[in-house]
């Protein structure tokens, strides 16, 4: 199994929450499933995240990154893919604080908040 950690913004998992999956714009891939890998990786998404807020309205400025897991790094994401959502707790969290996170059956209420 491959995880991406796929940077993306809550309008954007909003718009994606009604297609058949996140949208899949420059993944971070873990090279190894070891614990400091993978928060580098988070990390990294978390960067890319930031940038994706520029322009967004208050309410909607929090870095959020999907993590999937699937076959293999170039295979189609579905919403079965995805394992947890991370998200800052609110528009005014530091860039180094780390991110919530949620479970994949709680990524309605994440949408609601």
């Amino acid at each position: 199994m491959t995880r991406r950690y796929l940077p993306t913004t809550l309008l954007l998992l909003a718009e994606d929450h009604d297609a058949d999956g996140p949208r899949v714009v420059d993944p971070v891939v873990a090279a190894d499933d070891g614990e400091e890998t993978e928060y580098v990786a988070l990390m990294t998404a978390a960067d890319a995240s930031a940038e994706l807020l520029a322009g967004l309205p208050d309410g909607r400025r929090r870095r959020v990154v999907v993590v999937v897991e699937t076959a293999t790094g170039d295979a189609p994401v579905r919403w079965r893919d995805v394992v947890a959502v991370h998200v800052d707790s609110d528009d005014d969290a530091d860039p180094d604080d780390d991110l919530a996170w949620w479970a994949t059956q709680e990524i309605d209420d994440l949408l609601g908040a």
